[in-house]
């Protein structure tokens, strides 16, 4: 199993044919999802993110500040799977949906008794194990018009009848011969589906595509990187953030920004989350670290990897890009989710778009223009760059730290944050109360050692080792969980974890916020940050926490089960420090306090609820 874990020097030619792009067939009149106006009743949780905005939040409050020490387990559901169990449920009415990490199993669970009403087992050639990155996970499946989307790890995307499992449809995004690998959830906007490919670690070239939602034919394709055409770029009316202001990003934007045909092997996956604003009709998203690790073999600020996307949902043609990290040395990859939200940015009301990079830098954007508003780090141990410029948008890189500047065959020490992120793909929560983001955290710090790698079609394209390590001269831990005021880029409070906070956080109208951590705690704390319970689930979380009614009461529900990048050691048994692209290493210590798991469980309150007022000590502990 490759797992980006024995990554060596020695390497074999080889030569990469890219494939010819699919012609954009033209979009049909469908009847649009219903899963927007399905967001919108507390009572289920319809996306992944709750809503089309990302935002994560709940108008539910039966569980709140008051009471929610009380939480007690109501039910649990074992996925018979181990390894890493990223994403969560979907709750439709009386019915519950629930993947698990490759082989890629879907349930239909009926919330009245929790029978399984149907099951889904994808039959996937075991060789996709080898070229999935950062362990075998999957974000989870989504739903609309009766039809739940299931992307499988070997490029399948598949739509099933909600109602009895079986197959409607299904076609291939991708090919995993090539290192092409599919772990995001799909994305449902008006009669679309939206999803994206893995394999930046592979030399892949990364796409967002658009399925009709009804017949699974290709509507639209838009890549990363390459021609304006293959990219859905016009050159004269896509914008971006220039010396201070919007302007056309011009013709051969990506191309000219890279050596030779470096461009076809240049990632820029799109394995993240995407939003909507249904007003805009604009879909946004991020692209990943460009291929190989190595920066010196891909001179040029590498464009559109690493970039935050706005495209019109219609016909993919992008409105504007912002480049967060030009000529990745460190792989930030950008794919960490967008959340649309209107807030007050400089004592001016913007429709904001607020993105919480992998690079360490919490950008707020206008969502509308693309106009790059602020832009400060959230960890204040973050020394690769000083600063955005707020009139380039360009990271002010510390040459101590340039993997690039340093060259191969160097080792890079101190770089902070490791290649993980200050944050990863786990996702934040934005509450409407309280106008913050509560943001999951990694506070990890490398060391990174660039080596000249060449490319072989479906084998493993890195080109660097990593060790990583607690940030040096803080709490010791590897994590927080902090509130972000987007409004200010300033960190309102910080709670430290020993381990990354690797799950998607939930806030709540109840003033209770919930995430997960890697030893396997449910936590919920209020909007100050305080802890107000907590319960050991069977295993680690980096699952996405969330919530629903049924029959009258409001229930909370996460999936347990460590892996992921994070806890790739401790799920797939890798010992030495370097392993795991150095998280074998600096997550050693999990093994103290967790095992391999694979349930759902399931939070409720008592039927008799005491008021937080009447509780005893002893009830309180």
């Amino acid at each position: 199993m490759f797992l980006l874990n024995r990554v060596t020097r020695a390497t074999r030619p080889g030569r990469w044919w890219p494939c010819l792009a699919l012609a954009i067939l033209p979009a049909f009149a469908m009847a649009e999802s219903d899963v927007e106006k399905l967001t919108k009743d507390p009572k289920n949780w319809a996306m992944q993110a709750g809503d089309m905005a990302n935002q994560r939040y709940s108008e539910l409050k039966q569980i709140n500040a008051g009471n929610a020490g009380q939480l007690t387990v109501a039910w649990t559901f074992s996925t018979g799977v181990l390894r890493g169990h990223e994403g969560g449920p979907l709750v439709i009415g009386d019915m519950m949906y629930v993947h698990s990490p490759f082989p890629n199993k879907v349930f239909a669970i009926a919330l009245e008794d929790q029978s399984i009403k149907w099951k889904y087992e994808p039959k996937q050639d075991p060789a996709v194990i080898p070229v999935m990155c950062c362990d075998v996970v999957n974000r989870g499946v989504a739903y609309a018009n009766g039809k739940i989307f299931l992307q499988q790890a070997d490029t399948t995307l598949v739509a099933l009848d909600a109602k009895t499992g079986q197959e409607i449809w299904k076609v291939k995004t991708g090919d995993p011969k090539k290192g092409e690998t599919t772990t995001n959830t799909p994305h449902i906007f008006k009669d679309k589906v939206l999803t994206g490919v893995s394999g930046g670690e592979f030399g892949v070239r990364g796409r967002l595509t658009a399925y009709d939602m009804n017949t699974g034919k290709l509507v639209w394709q838009a890549h990363s990187t390459g021609p304006d055409k293959d990219m859905l770029i016009d050159p004269a009316k896509t914008m971006t953030w220039t010396n201070g202001k919007m302007a056309p990003v011009g013709k051969d934007s990506s191309l000219k920004s890279w050596k030779g045909d470096q461009w076809k092997l240049g990632g820029g996956t799109t394995w993240g989350w995407y939003s909507y604003d249904p007003e805009l009709n604009t879909v946004y998203y991020g692209t990943g670290n460009p291929s190989t690790w190595n920066p010196r073999q891909r001179p040029g600020d590498n464009k559109w990897s690493m970039t935050i996307f706005a495209r019109d949902l219609d016909t993919g043609m992008a409105k504007w890009a912002f480049q967060m990290t030009p000529h990745d040395e460190w792989d930030y990859d950008g794919v960490n989710e967008m959340i649309l939200a209107d807030l007050k940015v400089k004592g001016k009301m913007r429709k904001a778009l607020v993105h919480l990079d992998r690079n360490g830098f919490g950008y707020t954007m206008d969502r509308v223009s693309g106009e790059l508003l602020i832009a400060e780090k959230f960890d204040p141990t973050v020394n690769w760059a000083t600063h955005i410029d707020m009139k380039t948008g360009r990271p002010q890189v510390v040459a101590k730290y340039s993997t690039d500047q340093n060259g191969e065959e160097v080792n890079s020490k101190g770089v902070c944050p490791a290649a993980l992120g200050s944050k990863d793909q786990q996702p934040a929560t934005y509450s409407r109360k309280t106008g913050l983001f509560y943001v999951p955290t990694n506070h990890v710090c490398m060391d990174y050692e660039p080596f000249k790698v060449e490319y072989v079609a479906g084998q493993p394209y890195v080109g660097a080792t990593l060790e990583m390590y607690p940030a040096p001269n803080s709490h010791g831990g590897l994590g927080n969980f902090i509130a972000w005021d987007a409004g200010t880029g300033k960190i309102v409070w910080s709670k430290p974890e020993k381990f990354s906070v690797w799950s998607g956080a939930l806030s709540t109208a109840g003033d209770v916020v919930f995430y997960g951590t890697l030893e396997g705690y449910l936590k919920a704390v209020d909007h100050n940050g305080k802890e107000l319970w907590k319960f050991k689930t069977p295993s680690g979380i980096i699952g996405n926490i969330n919530t629903w009614e049924y029959k009258g009461k409001q229930y909370v529900g996460v999936l347990s089960g460590i892996g992921g990048w994070a806890g790739i050691g401790l799920a797939a048994g890798l010992t030495k420090s370097t392993d795991g692209l150095g998280a074998a290493g600096g997550y050693k210590d999990l093994a103290k306090y967790t095992e391999l798991g694979g349930v759902l469980t399931v939070f409720a309150l008592p039927d008799a609820v005491v008021p937080a007022g009447e509780r005893t000590a002893a009830q309180d502990r």
